[in-house]
């Protein structure tokens, strides 16, 4: 592949992952972290571009999204898949975007309620970019993401060479933990689940480009992964100095949107809040149209569902609960999210160590039971539901459970004897030999 496609498939690939969320939290993670922004940012990146990274080069090895389940029972299978893209489409992700958008892309400068009027215009020019399946890394890839990084660019700019004030004094978590701090902040941004939903989106733009060899594929996937990670590693570590500059400004900020808001309008000006504006609402556009044709492409892959039908009931969905119902779907679809992260990275771990085979239905089914579990312990006590009696129980006896993932340890356990177990079948003979050797 050509690597100006490879670099155009890259900025689609930062373009879907950078949603309102990954803008808006990293000022306030470099507004707590202050003077120990370096070692933060360490640990966040790890986790939060590098588990996503890590994501998409499994894909490209795989050179199909689908192999990722192909060990799993079928019914097992598409049960995460529907699951997932319901979550990460119109159950949560997207109508989050919708809805931030409005708030600080449009809600400031107007009057009376407009969501409805708004939402329906952005559900619909999301259809209409869902819709050009093959132009898809040209819309986004070569005219979208373009613009997006020169207007972070803007702020990455003012951030370094007129910044607000010195770094700010770290608050307490960051004083003496900052590099745990910080991969516990990437791994709860969950960009990792996004992750395994782009993968059908960016494998078939690599397709769609000639890439028809696993070879050809894995090599492609990585030029992009590569683009993905320095720009987003790049956006983070900017938006985060902007917070650990910015404490003149901060008293009583309680998100990083806020904290955004008055920075731009300190070092901007009356511009600063159009730039805001355009920056959040791109990064959302981007990021729906990615989850849009990503649930299709799987509908249409797996069950022959119509792309048009399926984009455009997304679409709906979207719109009406991001109108109506955002609290109470949150309420429901957020402790899946919490369990399905922990699900998707195991899943992701187990097929970068063990063949995606039959063979192996057995250790992956045991590594998904595992991560299942104890990703529901973890979602209960991140949503304050579990019994204080249990969350001492599980503190003492999980590790990493105070960092809300107390299924890793159990599941690397697990690979690791899977993948002896494994290697030990295929040499069937060292097994006779050692025998021998002991007799």
């Amino acid at each position: 592949m050509k690597n100006q496609n490879s670099l155009a498939i890259g900025l689609m690939t930062f373009a879907m992952f950078l949603g309102a969320g990954n803008i808006i939290f990293p000022p306030f993670l470099g507004l707590e972290a202050g003077t120990q922004y370096i070692p933060a940012m360490l640990g966040f990146l790890v986790t939060a571009v590098g588990l996503p990274a890590l994501t998409l080069i499994v894909f490209g090895r795989l050179s199909d999204s689908a192999q990722l389940t192909k060990a799993l029972p079928r019914p097992l299978a598409i049960a995460f898949w529907v699951l997932l893209f319901t979550a990460v489409g119109p159950a949560f992700a997207m109508p989050r975007a919708v809805t931030v958008a409005y708030e600080m892309g449009l809600k400031p400068f107007v009057s009376g309620d407009h969501l409805m009027a708004f939402s329906s215009i952005f559900v619909l020019v999301t259809l209409l970019l869902a819709f050009q399946r093959g132009k898809l890394v040209d819309y986004i890839g070569k005219i979208m993401t373009p613009l997006l990084v020169l207007m972070l660019a803007a702020l990455a700019v003012a951030a370094f060479i007129t910044p607000l004030g010195p770094l700010n004094i770290p608050t307490l978590d960051y004083q003496h933990k900052a590099v745990t701090s910080g991969l516990i902040q990437g791994y709860m941004t969950m960009d990792a689940i996004a992750a395994v939903g782009f993968g059908w989106i960016i494998i078939k733009a690599i397709r769609d480009k000639g890439c028809e060899s696993p070879k050809e594929i894995f090599s492609a996937t990585l030029k992009v992964t590569l683009v993905y990670a320095f720009l987003m590693s790049a956006c983070y570590l900017a938006l985060a100095y902007v917070g650990a500059t910015s404490g003149s400004i901060a008293e009583g900020v309680s998100n990083g949107g806020e904290l955004l808001t008055r920075y731009v309008a300190v070092v901007f000006g009356p511009l600063g809040q159009y730039l805001l504006a355009g920056i959040i609402i791109m990064a959302c556009l981007t990021t729906t149209v990615g989850l849009t044709n990503a649930c299709a492409e799987y509908y249409q892959q797996t069950f022959r569902s119509p792309f048009a039908m399926t984009a455009t009931i997304v679409a709906l969905l979207t719109g009406i609960i991001a109108n109506f119902g955002l609290e109470q779907i949150l309420t429901i679809s957020l402790p899946a999210i919490l369990i399905l992260c922990p699900i998707a990275i195991a899943l992701v771990l187990t097929a970068f160590v063990l063949p995606t085979t039959k063979r192996n239905s057995v250790s992956f089914v045991t590594i998904v039971f595992i991560s299942s579990v104890l990703g529901t312990v973890d979602a209960l006590s991140i949503l304050g539901l579990l019994p204080e009696s249990l969350s001492s129980l599980c503190a003492k006896y999980l590790p990493l459970f105070d960092a809300h993932a107390s299924w890793f340890v159990p599941v690397i356990f697990a690979l690791v004897i899977s993948k002896c177990l494994s290697t030990k079948s295929k040499n069937p003979e060292v097994g006779l030999e050692q025998a021998s050797t002991t007799k």
